[in-house]
């Protein structure tokens, strides 16, 4: 016999001693489901983690929310940048960015009129590009 056909018929053989060996564990283990029989313990070969039961009564474990956001730096342009940024979303959002050069505030503001559409004028854009660079740049970041 060759080594191919030889590895084959061996195969074969492993296959059906356990074909053999899952019909005898079938055949002594009753099938408890059909009788509407459930165990939380064992299934299978897999076991299961004992029920628990649910906590009784409100169990929440939040800190308390923060209803304001931050305040910007105190400066001119403040109240432009409040106005103007806060139409779209919270002024959080100026306060985590980490500190950006002029160049990237500019950007960013640009990005805000052109990609999403806000309706700030030039000289209110100035007047943000003015104070976010003169309140959160690297060199003058307010900690």
């Amino acid at each position: 016999m060759s080594a191919s056909r030889s590895a084959i018929w061996w195969g074969g053989a492993a296959v059906a001693c356990a074909a053999v060996a899952l019909a005898a564990g079938a055949a002594q283990e009753p099938d408890r489901s059909a009788a509407g029989v459930y165990e939380t313990g064992r299934l299978g070969l897999i076991t299961q983690p004992d029920q628990v039961a649910p906590p009784v009564g409100p169990s929440y474990g939040v800190g308390p929310y923060p209803l304001y956001p931050p305040e910007l730096a105190a400066g001119g342009g403040r109240e432009v940048v409040e106005r103007d940024c806060g139409l779209c979303h919270s002024t959080v959002y100026i306060t985590m960015q980490p500190p950006l050069p002029r160049a990237a505030w500019q950007a960013t503001v640009q990005k805000m009129i052109r990609t999403f559409g806000a309706p700030i004028p030039e000289d209110a854009a100035r007047a943000i590009t003015d104070y976010l660079a003169a309140h959160y740049s690297p060199e003058t970041r307010v900690r």
